[in-house]
């Protein structure tokens, strides 16, 4: 790179959670004055076609520089290509740093790659801790983490655990949460959830009161006896208040799978395909509930004001439980008819909105990486 030209950072995204977040970088990257030039790269991971259209169209996020098109496979596949396949994007391109969002096998993939190069990563929600090593997000967080040389972090927890596990302080910085930036940004044009709902065939009287479900992680969907016990208690659920259920194409197959498709036809549950984001907010501002086992759906819950029934056992996102809408429960029906029944009775946990959640949080993030690539070119010239 001429030594005039600006700083070049390369974003990289991999899965549907990524986009929310790297919407607002990217647009505060593109803005008149940030002083830094910045591509996008799509590794391709969880591809699909129509899904990323209609996420980076609702999300105004450009279309990739670069798209790997890696697909789907198992977790060291999906590594290991990702990882062959940005390498000599990097030799082209020779950016000034490499900046990654979340904890989905591109993150920790692209982070490898770049660090054994020499080019400086950054990492957007760093520090996020669930304590759970089984989880595969949990090994990419720590990781990539360890890897960084600019680390974001959303809530104040996440800086105490990179204390803990020996990063610099002075590579830490609290921005806020982009998800958050996101979610403010589009919530005037999230989808009212009549539409939604209507498009899929459900009665009128459903919009009227309603509770969201969604179900992904592998502790959840991938044992059949677990998977059973939760679609019990969701259908005895639904008798009092109906579901929407959006249904992740896995956790199809997974329920298909387990024999368990009568089960979930048994209850007030109506199932949908993928939703697009602006669907899915529409739909999360206006339930009375949120049941689900999603981190971002539980910042996103919080930032709403929705009250949020959490089926895991543990979260890396705790201000959603001590300051905001957030209840852990786990898989135990007794625990989770328990929560459902507070909110019912009583309208669930007020909450507040967490600090620095402002919908600021990507200006605060390029202003930061500005000052950093600045500093760093000055140090150059001096030597």
């Amino acid at each position: 790179m001429h030594q005039n030209s600006p700083p070049h950072i390369l974003c990289v995204v991999g899965a549907r959670p990524n986009f929310m977040k790297i919407a607002p970088i990217m647009r505060a990257f593109n803005a008149p004055g940030s002083g830094i030039t910045a591509s996008l790269l799509h590794t391709g991971q969880h591809y699909d076609a129509a899904m990323k259209h209609s996420f980076f169209e609702q999300l105004h996020i450009p279309e990739p520089d670069v798209d790997l098109g890696v697909g789907s496979g198992s977790h060291a596949v999906q590594t290991a290509q990702i990882m062959q396949l940005f390498e000599p994007v990097l030799d082209e391109r020779k950016p000034s740093a490499v900046l990654v969002v979340g904890d989905v096998n591109s993150t920790i993939a692209c982070a490898l790659v770049a660090v054994k190069k020499q080019i400086p990563v950054v990492h957007v929600e760093a520090g996020l801790r669930s304590g759970d090593r089984s989880m595969p997000e949990e090994i990419n967080r720590i990781l990539t983490d360890q890897l960084s040389d600019l680390l974001f972090t959303t809530e104040a927890s996440a800086a105490d655990n990179l204390h803990r596990e020996g990063i610099a302080p002075e590579k830490i910085h609290f921005a806020g949460n982009v998800m958050i930036d996101t979610l403010l940004y589009n919530l005037a044009s999230a989808t009212p959830p009549r539409q939604t709902l209507a498009a899929a065939g459900a009665n009128a009287g459903f919009a009227e009161g309603y509770g969201l479900l969604t179900l992904h992680r592998p502790s959840n969907v991938d044992d059949p006896a677990v998977l059973a016990r939760l679609l019990e208690v969701l259908v005895e659920l639904s008798q009092h208040t109906p579901l929407v259920f959006p249904v992740h194409p896995r956790t199809r197959g997974c329920i298909t799978a387990a024999g368990l498709d009568g089960l979930l036809a048994s209850g007030n549950i109506l199932t949908l395909p993928p939703q697009g984001y602006l669907e899915m907010l529409g739909l999360m501002r206006d339930a009375r509930l949120v049941l689900t086992d999603s981190g971002g759906i539980q910042e996103e819950t919080t930032a709403l004001g929705v009250p949020c029934i959490t089926l895991r056992e543990s979260t890396e996102r705790p201000i959603t439980v001590a300051q905001g809408t957030n209840t852990i429960v786990g898989t135990d029906p007794a625990a989770i008819r328990a929560a459902f029944a507070d909110i019912a009775n009583g309208g669930g946990k007020a909450g507040r909105q967490p600090e620095l959640w402002d919908g600021a949080a990507a200006e605060r993030i390029v202003a930061v990486i500005a000052r950093w690539c600045a500093a760093n070119a000055a140090a150059g010239q001096a030597a």
